[in-house]
């Protein structure tokens, strides 16, 4: 690495300005944390504890909510420290870090939400299949691909960052997503390139697919009875839910780097804060809400906790 690349740390620009309200900020921020963390753990455990729960549909559910925990804690921990500090700053080897996990939970849960459509179209297109083909093989196969080709194709994207000059060392925004591509001296045309190779492998393929099987979904139930049609609109509709949620702040934290000198500041934060709320929190109140067995897993746990 050049002596010019040898930075410690990095400055993320104005996120507290107003010191005397950093407590209220931290109480609130942390609240918000532990919230989602109680939310999606909930889920996640009532599908690990009741064996009715496992099958393929809510294992994907499990991974997604666990999904939304790892992006959360990739984020809150560091953003609950800068609340405190005087200064908000980071190593820029730890910004690539953060950067590394925020894209691997944002491509896992495209993949993640592409396989449940999988699931989906197999269940509803061919239901006599569906134990041969969605089998606990098929399943892990999932799983591991859906993290493993995200953490692999974000990691060789990490590598080309740690090897690039460095002239800006102020980040527009509250944690490091893509907005250290601005921090380069020199656009570099390979990661640009390969930022354009990564969205389609890991962002676009996975939502044409996912739109291919529910076009499919709905052309097979449009031409079925009508209980096939209640069943793909009570199973299919919380994952395309999750899914414009998902897609429309992914479009967000793409566009936002485009468009950053056009967007204030205060705008820039709020849609921020948007995204690292809403997403991990709106995934466990969906399926909470809409899927009929979780639901009533979770009335009955109310039942219980309340009795006490």
């Amino acid at each position: 690495m050049d002596v010019e690349l040898n930075i410690t740390l990095i400055t993320l620009g104005g996120f507290v300005e107003l010191h005397r309200y950093r407590y209220l900020y931290f109480v609130i921020i942390f609240t918000l944390y532990i919230l989602i963390l109680c939310c999606n753990s909930t889920i996640v455990c009532i599908i690990w504890t009741h064996t009715n729960l496992h099958e393929p549909m809510y294992i994907f559910i499990a991974a997604l909510l666990i999904n939304s925990v790892l992006y959360s804690t990739t984020i809150y921990p560091k953003l609950l420290s800068d609340v405190l500090s005087e200064k908000q700053v980071i190593s820029y080897p730890l910004c690539l870090f953060q950067g590394f996990l925020y894209y691997t939970s944002a491509g896992s849960e495209f993949l993640l939400l592409a396989a449940m459509a999988y699931d989906r179209y197999v269940s509803i297109c061919k239901p006599l299949q569906y134990p041969v083909i969605m089998n606990k093989i098929t399943v892990h196969v999932c799983l591991v691909l859906a993290w493993l080709i995200s953490a692999f194709e974000t990691a060789v994207s990490v590598v080309l960052y740690s090897n690039v000059k460095l002239c800006r060392f102020t980040l527009a925004g509250i944690f490091c997503n893509n907005s250290f591509y601005k921090l380069q001296c020199v656009p570099s045309v390979a990661i640009s390139i390969y930022g354009v190779v990564m969205t389609i492998n890991i962002a676009l393929l996975p939502l044409l697919f996912i739109l291919f099987s529910y076009i499919r979904i709905l052309m097979i139930s449009y031409q079925s009875c009508r209980e096939v049609r209640k069943k793909a609109a009570k199973t299919c509709l919380p994952h395309l839910l999750v899914l414009i949620n998902f897609s429309f702040f992914i479009v967000f934290d793409v566009i936002i780097v485009r468009q950053e000198s056009d967007l204030s500041t205060s705008l820039r934060l709020i849609l921020t804060f948007q995204s690292i709320l809403f997403r991990p929190l709106l995934n466990p109140i969906i399926y909470g809400l809409k899927m009929s067995e979780i639901s009533k897993h979770l009335k009955i746990l109310f039942c219980i906790v309340k009795k006490q």
